[in-house]
């Protein structure tokens, strides 16, 4: 086999291709976005897989599911909060089952580094009752991947990959497939499955979920045997660790010397269901990579230890489990329910070494506090001109509200703007100011990106069009999705205006303003009408963003310069 330097995210992609995917889908979102990018790009021109952004989450798995119908192997890609939005198809697929092998790659962002919060995906997982593999390092993020397709066709159930952020966007060596003879065999597609299982009306619902509970002892045995969940028994402290956070055990362990072939490599690669190791300084370690999470290791490490620590990122998942209702009787457990890990947050070696009473493994803390390096908007963004006309045309309004929503121009929620009064989730700008223009309050107004637009905005502005409600929406159209790296929108330039004009927007409350310093006083004169309009008024706020090229006739953009670095989805 050969190897390739791989982001975590690059692994997966790869790892579909070699287990002979026809399709990845996905909408962009940081920490996931180069899933498909990188399957996009590798196979430009083969003609074998689709591989085109989605209008949204939800839209993207349930075209991974169809493709899956059709007897074909399909990834499904997203981030965390992408997940909610696909909660329906995903929650309803482990009813339905799968033909084709269908893997949901989900990036979690602990920390929160471009997301609104912290959740942990395995949750979701365990209310689907569906299994999740959880890489700790690149290599595996390939392996794994291969393996979930597999395991998707032989329980006929979608399966879960869970990266993280530092996973998902760090480097390593990967040995992968160098030959056809390396890579999953090439097959003609599956024959359609039972339609009556696809059909999930009451009567057929009732029957597949039973189908469900009948499975998950098969799912439960899939983990116990997966050989990569590891159990080293040695001293009486027990650790349990799973994902990235397994890494940063061994690397605080690293002084403590261990049994022989106890090196990352020689743990995470060898089969086998453990070792005893006669140290007693060295505590027992157990690596964690499945779900449901193998009952019998960690039933063993119990028996074996007075004192267990759990190390996991996300929330504590496996801790809550240990202790159940009651917890464990003599038995001390710790981790992140008992503050000895922080709740909140990445992980970190030194939180880690923290929590396991050794020595942290960094090079210390600076000498001196950096500045801090707050995001903001490009320089000669649109988006803060559009917000600067905003301002002044509200200027005499002190009760106006502006809701907005996510992307780039979330950042005018910081000054010197400060023009961002709410940003909760995809589209949620205009139902917030439609439930607030009902609630009685004017001027309301509210600012979306013409991505965001296309994922979530729509179906909301279709109810204010509607009622006419007393608002006025600002469609911020740079024609990319700058926020993740300048993908491809869905609509933008004439072909937004038809759409608008299609979902009811009234032609003469339906606006264009190009957001120039040269045009303030226009566009701010023209926003202030919009306002006294007592009734819909949409404005579309159209000019490219600074990294890319300028858009064609059709607003679609000809070529990307350069990524956008900003906070967000």
């Amino acid at each position: 086999m050969k190897t390739e330097l791989l982001l975590g995210d690059e692994a997966v992609g790869l790892a579909a291709i070699d287990a002979r995917i026809a399709g990845a889908f996905s909408y962009p979102g940081t920490p996931a976005t180069e899933i498909l990018e990188f399957i996009a790009a590798r196979t430009a021109g083969c003609g074998s897989v689709h591989a085109l952004w989605s209008a949204n989450e939800k839209v993207a798995y349930e075209e991974a599911l169809g493709m899956s119908y059709a007897g074909r192997r399909a990834i499904v890609s997203m981030k965390h909060v992408g997940l909610n939005v696909a909660a329906d198809p995903f929650v309803n697929s482990a009813l339905t089952g799968v033909n084709g092998g269908l893997v949901l790659a989900v990036a979690d962002d602990p920390g929160m580094h471009s997301s609104q919060n912290e959740q942990d995906s395995r949750y979701l997982a365990e209310f689907a009752r569906i299994p999740v593999l959880e890489p700790s390092n690149q290599q595996e993020c390939y392996d794994f991947t291969r393996e979930a397709f597999e395991l998707s066709e032989r329980l006929g159930l979608p399966v879960m990959v869970r990266l993280v952020t530092r996973l998902a966007h760090s480097r390593a060596l990967v040995r992968v497939a160098d030959s056809d003879s390396e890579r999953a065999p090439r097959r003609d597609p599956l024959p359609l499955p039972d339609k009556r299982d696809w059909t999930l009306i009451p009567a057929n619902a009732r029957r597949r979920f039973q189908r469900l509970l009948d499975i998950q002892p098969a799912l439960q045995e899939f983990s116990e045997r997966f050989p990569f969940n590891r159990l080293t028994l040695a001293g009486r402290h027990g650790i349990i660790a799973s994902g990235i956070a397994y890494n940063y055990v061994r690397e605080v362990l690293a002084d403590d010397g261990g049994p022989e072939g106890m090196d990352a490599g020689a743990v995470e690669h060898s089969a086998g269901r453990g070792e005893r190791f006669a140290g007693a300084a060295w505590p027992t370690l157990l690596k964690i990579c499945t779900y449901p999470v193998p009952r019998n290791l960690v039933r063993e490490l119990v028996n074996h230890c007075d004192e267990i620590t759990v190390v996991e990122e996300g929330y504590p998942f496996i801790e809550s489990r240990l202790n159940g209702l009651l917890g464990l009787p003599g038995r001390s457990v710790r981790g992140k329910l008992t503050g000895a890990l922080p709740a909140a947050g990445e992980l970190t070696p030194d939180s880690v070494a923290l929590a396991l009473g050794k020595k942290s493994p960094g090079a210390g803390p600076p000498a001196g506090d950096l500045p801090p390096r707050p995001p903001s908007l490009c320089k000669g963004c649109p988006h803060a001109d559009t917000f600067r006309a905003i301002l002044d045309a509200t200027r005499g309004y002190p009760g106006a509200i502006l809701f907005s929503d996510i992307g780039c121009y979330t950042l005018a929620c910081l000054p010197p703007l400060e023009a961002v009064h709410s940003c909760v989730d995809m589209g949620a700008s205009i139902s917030m100011a439609h439930g607030a223009t009902q609630a009685g309050r004017f001027p309301v107004l509210c600012t979306i990106g013409d991505s965001t637009f296309t994922h979530s905005g729509m179906t909301p502005l279709i109810g204010a069009a509607r009622v006419d409600a007393d608002m006025t929406v600002f469609i911020l159209d740079n024609a990319t999705v700058a926020m993740t790296g300048g993908q491809p929108t869905m609509a933008a330039g004439e072909e937004l205006l038809r759409l608008l004009k299609g979902l009811g927007v009234r032609e003469d409350h339906l606006h264009v303003i190009e957001p120039l310093p040269r045009n303030h006083s226009e566009n701010v004169e023209l926003i202030a009408r919009a306002i006294n309009h007592r009734g819909l008024s949409v404005i579309v706020s159209r000019r490219a963003c600074v990294q890319i090229r300028k858009p064609t006739a059709t607003g679609a953009r000809e070529e990307q310069s350069a990524p956008v670095a900003a906070a967000g989805r």
